[in-house]
């Protein structure tokens, strides 16, 4: 099935800005410009970050939609994958963020922002949980795109975590997936961009 509309979802700290939400943004734009692409401002509140995509995609057909995501985003997007019953595209994701951001409990700054302030409250860690998909079957096609060389994230716990999913491996490579251009036909073809 053709990919008709797309939700790219940002990691924790991130925004729209990001590089690869950018590439992936333009690429869409230039190559497939009746995509409805969708990439929100996510809030910090797992809560709220998930009523506001469950409602950003309600109307969104199920059967030709997509979503791709970035380590928290990533972890996001496993859960639209199961509600939305969609393809999905996880790059780099988190898998365990309950465990991982509890020590960013407190004031945050944005990444493309540094001015920009928020607070990572201790109930998010809850809320976290609530999300978690990782004891289910995944509902339809996953890829996922991992580069050993993660300095935030254990690359390991990432391929185990989809076992299931096509796998594109790094050796080497970085968090923030630097060389995330090379992978864009790849992506393309997974999703059967319209």
């Amino acid at each position: 099935m053709t990919t008709t509309h797309l939700l790219y979802l940002h990691g924790f700290r991130s925004s729209p800005q990001s590089n690869k939400a950018r590439i992936m943004a333009d690429y869409v734009s230039a190559k497939h410009p009746k995509v409805r692409w969708w990439c929100p401002q996510l809030p910090p509140s797992p809560r709220d970050a998930a009523s506001l995509i469950a409602e950003g995609i309600a109307n969104w057909p199920r059967q030709s939609m997509a979503v791709m995501g970035s380590s928290l985003g990533g972890y996001y997007a496993s859960w639209v994958a199961q509600l939305a019953r969609c393809k999905s595209v996880l790059i780099n994701p988190a898998v365990n963020p309950a465990r991982d951001l509890e020590k960013y409990i407190g004031e945050q700054a944005s990444w493309h922002d540094p001015e920009e302030k928020f607070f990572f409250r201790p109930e998010y860690i809850d809320e976290l949980r609530l999300l978690d998909t990782s004891s289910m079957t995944p509902a339809a096609p996953e890829m996922v795109l991992i580069a050993q060389g993660d300095e935030v994230l254990d690359w390991t716990e990432m391929s185990e975590r989809y076992p299931h999913a096509l796998q594109l491996v790094q050796e080497g490579g970085d968090h923030a997936l630097s060389n995330f251009e090379e992978y864009l036909s790849c992506v393309e073809e997974f999703l059967a961009l319209a």
